[in-house]
């Protein structure tokens, strides 16, 4: 896998993740590229982290919603249930197992 691909499915659950600890599972793409600068040293455009919206809502991962222009993101039964480890999305990085 090329260092793009790898970014981009790490990218993928690091989104996932940041919605899954929102208390209503929702956050603007804005916010979701800051944090995948400033927490993870992904630096990357709003347009392309609105790829990988777009990305994940295609998978069924998320539902996204156009608010000027950002795009508000909400984490769907689905992208949970990856996070959580349920099932596995194929094209984002699989969560690590929780600590015994």
């Amino acid at each position: 896998m090329s260092m793009d691909g790898i970014i981009r499915e790490h990218a993928r659950l690091i989104i996932l993740r940041d919605l899954a600890e929102q208390p209503d599972g929702r956050w603007n793409s804005e916010a979701l590229r800051e944090d995948l600068e400033t927490r993870w040293a992904i630096t990357k455009s709003r347009d392309w982290v609105h790829d990988e919206l777009q990305w994940l809502r295609d998978m069924g991962a998320i539902a996204v919603q156009t608010v000027g222009s950002v795009r508000v993101a909400e984490i769907t039964r689905k992208g949970l249930d990856h996070v959580e480890r349920r099932l596995v999305i194929s094209g984002v990085k699989r969560p690590s197992p929780p600590e015994a």
